[in-house]
């Protein structure tokens, strides 16, 4: 039995390093730059997306006991108008910064968190109207090798 994708990646300070990759790459692009570096940005961005994505793919609940819930985070990022072209760029810098932080070659990992990201930008572009409304109650997700776990 595999054990979470959580562990795949290498827990913790994986996702720590992912996060900062990732968060480096969005602040080098000249798009993602702006929305990265605002005043809006959280003193520790990086490591609570860090906590985010490891609670979501296996890892401990830290991000929902420590940080925020799902509502929260789906609504920072909505209301912001047509923001289509950020999410691919989110993902490709999500894709690239994979390598940069030496997370595992392993092809059925790097698909099944290329499956997670892809998902995760959608899920957050359904809230990207000016005029959405973000549910109060949003559940927090839980991503395994086979997906979205219901």
């Amino acid at each position: 039995m595999r054990g979470s994708v959580y562990d795949a990646v290498g827990g913790d300070e994986a996702f720590l390093a992912l996060a900062r990759a990732h968060h480096a790459r969005c602040l080098a692009d000249p798009e993602l730059a702006h929305p990265f570096s605002g005043p809006d940005q959280h003193p520790r961005h990086v490591e609570r997306l860090a906590a985010y994505w490891a609670e979501v793919l296996g890892g401990p609940p830290r991000y929902s006991r420590g940080c925020a819930d799902q509502t929260h985070v789906l609504w920072l990022h909505s209301g912001n108008g047509e923001i289509d072209d950020l999410g691919r760029r989110f993902l490709a810098c999500f894709l690239l910064a994979l390598d940069d932080a030496g997370v595992p070659d392993d092809p059925e990992l790097r698909a099944c968190l290329r499956a997670y990201m892809t998902w995760a930008v959608a899920d957050v572009l359904v809230y990207s109207p000016v005029d959405a409304v973000v549910p109060a109650d949003a559940a927090m997700p839980r991503w395994s090798w086979d997906g979205l776990v219901s």
